[in-house]
């Protein structure tokens, strides 16, 4: 019986060590070297600060900054443990919100969003990731699309001429990878860094 059990134990070993340590840590060197910023998240630094990550989107408030697409992320309630709330961007439980159509809740949610933006934006087409949440309720970019409904609102807000917000706004606009894969698209983080840059030059 030993004699059955020993290759099995051996082999269970040998591929145990080389699934789970040789090939992770080889998997990890490589990244480390290839492309260490993508290996590392993504991380936005500024001044030696991490603050944000170019995969993750974070929630921006004021009318000075672009915003992001909405959230539908969730929190434990402080006041009952048994309940959520909402959270808007919280990376420790990224989720979409799995409302249906005929949800109330998500109707009113997006009435709200259109209103919003046409207050902001004026007549004509809402793109739909103004007011739309994604599946992971962590999209760290919106459509070229959205970025442009806001450029006059963020330009008023920061008293910068309309102009100089467009042409920053459009120099932030990324394309489709290799030329073929995904939409355009404009991350939101990195807009907003140029803009606080622009107005400190």
């Amino acid at each position: 019986m030993l004699q059955h059990l020993r290759p099995a134990l051996v082999l269970i070993v040998l591929l145990s060590v080389l699934t789970g340590l040789v090939y992770p840590l080889a998997v990890t060197g490589i990244a480390q070297i290839a492309m260490p910023y993508q290996a590392n998240g993504s991380l936005i630094k500024q001044n030696g600060a991490v603050i944000g990550s170019a995969l993750i989107g974070q929630w921006f408030k004021s009318d000075r900054y672009f915003h992001p697409r909405p959230s539908a992320t969730t929190d434990t309630d402080p006041n009952d443990s048994t309940k959520t709330i909402d959270a808007p961007y919280n990376a420790a439980n990224s989720s979409g919100s799995n409302l249906g159509p005929t949800s109330q809740k998500l109707v009113d949610r997006v009435k709200g969003g259109v209103e919003a933006w046409r207050a902001m934006a004026g007549a004509g087409p809402v793109p739909a990731d103004a007011v739309t949440t994604s599946a992971s309720g962590l999209d760290p970019d919106v459509s070229p699309e959205n970025a442009l409904g806001q450029v006059a609102s963020v330009a008023k807000a920061r008293g910068l001429p309309e102009d100089r917000v467009r042409t920053l706004f459009e120099g932030a606009i990324e394309g489709r990878s290799l030329g073929l894969i995904g939409e355009p698209r404009v991350n939101v983080l990195r807009l907003n860094l140029a803009l606080d840059r622009l107005k400190s030059s």
